[in-house]
């Protein structure tokens, strides 16, 4: 039997486990850096299938199938994150979150147990290809500073130096239908930057604005202002995003509070321009309010950087994944302003981040990411896990 007959029959085999698991997975959501029954419960599968793996970055997993068909140095790293989100799911399914306030909302239980169903599959196929393959189940990939950049500080990649082919890692996607993946060679995700913004005014009675200093009125100036920043000083080429998403005045409709907290973020794709941007945003930031009588405290938090998917390793995946998934399943997709912190491992090795298709109107209505509605149809796993065994394999085989 070929190749890809033998790794869509195995799939198809394990396919109602990879369901189980992720709706197990979905009903115990954990934050970030908080990952431990979670982590445990990948320590326990990977038990079962008799992989070897150590503790990375805390509540991180990282096992490793080594290929029995000749001797390589050659590596692969797949990686699935593990964390959920602060968020209360309002789906009422059988399994949902029994974690009140945390949720599931952007695919990690997929992308884990994703995983797990690849290293089945790895795992009894191993006869097949030559070199290791790394499963790394990173922690922490919602939360700044992110899970990545603790896993490489870790040192457990330092032995593989030099032998790694490439990094492999997905995400759901509700943009894309099921049994479709998406590919964008080169620069694909945004850098993230975040900010904390607190103007200081004096409240008053909204009658008499003269005797206040609005934070309100400057807080809204100040949102104003910093668009000038993305569309008269950033090169139209460059994708450039400033967004407030939080801006918090507590007074009443006849009273002027005393002060304003607003929070955004900044993504761009340029690391000069991004550096420029923030000195610009920073400095903006802290002279307009004063200019009024306010005074203010900003924080900045630096993010991860763009997301950077190497060409030739782009299009060799693109290339076996239209094998087993056919041409036309595998899209050119464009540039995800979204952020992502497999980044740091995309500025280091030969690296790819791709796209699986979970939307199906005809299932169920379907949410976005971050949505306390989001949902999928688990149909997916059969595209993942096919796309991603077999890429494995074929950058393996030797």
């Amino acid at each position: 039997m070929d190749l890809i007959n033998t790794i869509k029959e195995r799939v198809e085999a394990h396919f109602n486990e990879a369901v189980h698991r992720r709706q197990e997975l979905h009903q115990r959501p954990e934050l970030s850096f908080q990952e431990y029954q979670t982590a445990a419960y990948i320590k326990t599968v990977l038990d079962k299938l008799t992989i070897p793996y150590l503790p990375v970055a805390e509540t991180g997993v990282m096992g490793w199938i080594t290929g029995k068909k000749t001797i390589s140095d050659d590596v692969i790293v797949l990686r699935a994150d593990i964390d959920a989100l602060p968020i209360q799911e309002l789906n009422e399914i059988s399994y949902k979150s029994n974690n009140d306030g945390v949720m599931h909302a952007c695919g990690h239980d997929f992308h884990t147990s994703n995983l797990l169903g690849v290293a089945t599959v790895l795992q009894e196929l191993e006869h097949l290809f030559s070199g290791q393959v790394l499963l790394l189940f990173q922690p922490a990939e919602e939360r700044i500073p992110g899970g990545a950049q603790e896993v490489l500080r870790s040192g457990v990649f330092d032995e593989y130096e030099g032998r790694i082919k490439a990094v492999l890692g997905l995400h759901v996607s509700p943009q894309l239908d099921v049994g479709e993946v998406g590919i964008c060679p080169g620069k694909f995700m945004a850098s993230s930057d975040e900010f904390y913004v607190r103007i200081k005014g004096k409240g008053g009675h909204a009658a008499e604005p003269h005797r206040a200093i609005d934070p309100v009125y400057i807080g809204a100036q100040l949102v104003s202002s910093l668009q000038h920043i993305i569309s008269r000083r950033a090169n139209p080429a460059v994708p450039s995003v400033l967004t407030f998403g939080r801006f918090i005045g507590n007074g009443a409709v006849n009273v002027i509070p005393d002060e304003v907290c607003m929070e955004g973020t900044f993504r761009t794709m340029d690391e000069q321009w991004r550096k420029e941007a923030l000195e610009r945003i920073e400095h903006l930031t802290r002279e307009l309010p004063q200019s009024f009588g306010a005074e203010v405290e900003l924080t900045v938090k630096n993010g991860y950087p763009f997301l950077y998917n190497n060409p030739s390793l782009s299009q060799d995946v693109g290339t076996y994944m239209a094998e087993i998934l056919s041409k036309e399943n595998v899209k050119d997709i464009g540039i995800w302003m979204a952020a992502e912190d497999f980044a740091y491992y995309s500025h280091r090795f030969p690296s790819l981040f791709f796209l699986v298709g979970v939307r199906n109107e005809q299932h169920a209505p379907q949410y976005g990411l971050h949505n306390a509605k989001f949902n999928l149809d688990e149909d997916s796993f059969r595209t993942s896990m096919q796309a991603m065994a077999y890429v494995s394999i074929r950058l393996l085989m030797g």
